[in-house]
């Protein structure tokens, strides 16, 4: 029963979070809050230069109602979309800016971490079953890397394996960042879809990535991984593993219904002749568990030549199985520890790859964080120093493969990679430099 200039006065003492805040009570606070008059004030004070603030008295300001929407020659609401475009095209460019500075050794970014806090980000999935409902899953446990996060939920209750449809992967934001407030669900989000996966008839459409003796994990591209139970083939945690080099600008540049989508890559142009292949790439691995981290390297100088094209892809050597100085060892136990409310474990001959190459100009080109199994080759190892068996780790993608070559030394338990080969598409390489291998 209060009148609408009385609520308007009242309204026009709020900060912009509450203003949103207090829309949602009912459709004529919504009405009332989307008055022109509010939001033009917060709009001017904290984005205008400050001579032009004087321009609008306080009197005016608080007197415009909502049926004088003329006075500024806007629908209602105009303003306050003005203002939350504002504010958040300043703090995307702020978080950009911290993304863009690099580590001057490895080349990759070295605030993703202090960019993620700044940001307020965090991560959800939302599960949807065959009759259109979701399941909103939160609160993970994070586990960050030199160029990943891997993303960990579970829970005592998850939706049945058998009517679930799909699996969305969000990114979270506060719709106006405050950083003398932390993040909150109860105040306005911003939600950026990462990734969408299809769980309909996971078990038979993904990929085995290994077991232990209560669950077996299926993984999904890019880097989703679904441990299930073995007793009840139910769904025990949801674990996903991101490249911070998409994860970040997926995270907030995209929308709530479409995945942000990368400008093209601008060439750069020298003098190579195309014949002569790739020069001066750059390769950072990262091979981990989650928790524990098992190989980290970073390899420059690589390069093909005429010859290494073949196939439809460029070969990259990074480790040669003829030339043992370059073998790398491997330290721990290769595996994926998972974690439930009750149960730990962890599942052997599998590991997270984080693989980050980049061209002569320092560019990533190639990004992914995957899940990758081993698997006892036929073939043995004729080297002198390792008359073992081999084992492969290989991964694939539209843009190039990974083969991976190990071997095992029963005497100190340990890994050894002896074989580390990169094969990058041409039709990627030429999309990227706009020429023709």
């Amino acid at each position: 029963s209060m009148p609408s200039e009385m609520l308007l006065k009242i309204f026009s003492y709020l900060d912009a979070v509450s203003l949103l805040s207090v829309g949602c009570v009912n459709k004529r606070f919504y009405d009332l809050a989307n008055d022109n008059g509010i939001w033009l004030k917060l709009y001017s004070s904290s984005l205008q230069p400050k001579w032009a603030i004087w321009k609008m008295s306080s009197k005016q300001t608080e007197t415009v109602s909502l049926g004088c929407a003329t006075l500024h020659d806007e629908k209602p609401g105009y303003w306050k979309k003005e203002y939350i475009f504002k504010q958040t095209s300043v703090f995307k460019t702020r978080i950009m800016r911290l993304v863009k500075l690099l580590d001057p050794y490895t080349g990759l970014p070295c605030k993703n971490k202090e960019a993620m806090k700044v940001s307020g980000l965090s991560w959800i999935i939302v599960l949807k079953d065959r009759n259109g409902k979701e399941h909103i899953i939160e609160k993970p446990n994070l586990s960050f890397k030199d160029t990943s996060v891997t993303i960990l939920w579970y829970g005592a209750v998850w939706p049945c394996l058998g009517i679930l449809s799909t699996l969305k992967l969000f990114g979270v934001t506060p719709l106006l960042p405050d950083q003398s407030r932390p993040p909150s669900k109860n105040r306005p989000r911003r939600f950026s879809l990462i990734a969408e996966y299809h769980l309909a008839n996971l078990t038979e459409s993904s990929v085995t990535v290994g077991a232990d003796e209560l669950v077996q994990l299926f993984s999904l591209n890019p880097g989703l991984l679904v441990g299930i139970w073995k007793e009840k083939n139910e769904i025990a945690f949801v674990l996903v593993s991101l490249h911070y080099n998409q994860l970040l600008e997926r995270s907030i540049l995209g929308s709530a219904t479409a995945q942000y989508a990368a400008p093209a890559n601008k060439p750069l142009l020298d003098d190579i002749d195309p014949e002569y292949g790739l020069h001066d790439y750059s390769l950072h691995l990262d091979l981990h568990g989650r928790s524990c981290r098992y190989l980290c390297g970073t390899f420059k100088g690589l390069f093909c030549r005429k010859g290494d094209i073949e196939n439809g892809y460029l070969r990259l050597t990074v480790v040669s199985l003829k030339d043992n100085r370059k073998h790398l060892p491997i330290i721990g136990t290769l595996g994926i520890c998972w974690e439930t409310d009750v149960f730990k474990g962890s599942v052997k001959d599998c590991f997270m790859m984080d693989l980050t190459l980049l061209d002569e100009s320092g560019k990533p080109s190639w990004c992914f964080s995957t899940p990758v199994h081993m698997e006892l080759s036929s073939k043995a190892s004729g080297l002198f120093d390792y008359m073992r068996h081999i084992y492969t780790a290989d991964y694939a993608d539209s843009e190039g493969k990974v083969c991976v070559e190990f071997v095992r030394l029963e005497e100190t338990k340990e890994y050894i990679i002896v074989s580390l080969v990169l094969y990058v598409s041409t039709i990627k390489v030429n999309s990227w430099y706009g020429t023709n291998y």
